[in-house]
């Protein structure tokens, strides 16, 4: 699955296109590495990204194909973010 299309299936970013552009200018980092809004996502994977002046730090649970509620976001990610 696509980088940008799981950040948005998961309400990190409100559309895809944000979290597409968000990618493409470095603001987003998985296991370490920059990456790009094509990059694949697998379970296991950690995730920085920043939006605004937070960066949110997660771990992929589960791949997920269609925008989900924010209440079932926690079947497919697990927040790492500190809570500084």
């Amino acid at each position: 699955m696509r980088l940008d299309k799981w950040l948005w299936a998961v309400r990190h970013y409100k559309s895809r296109s944000l979290a597409a552009e968000a990618c493409a200018a470095g603001h987003v980092h998985v296991n370490g590495q920059p990456a790009k809004p094509v990059r694949t996502v697998h379970p296991g994977d950690i995730i920085d990204a920043r939006t605004g002046p937070v960066t949110r730090t997660v771990r992929v649970i589960a791949l997920v194909h269609q925008r989900v509620g924010a209440k079932l976001v926690a079947q497919y990610l697990a927040d790492l973010t500190p809570p500084d």
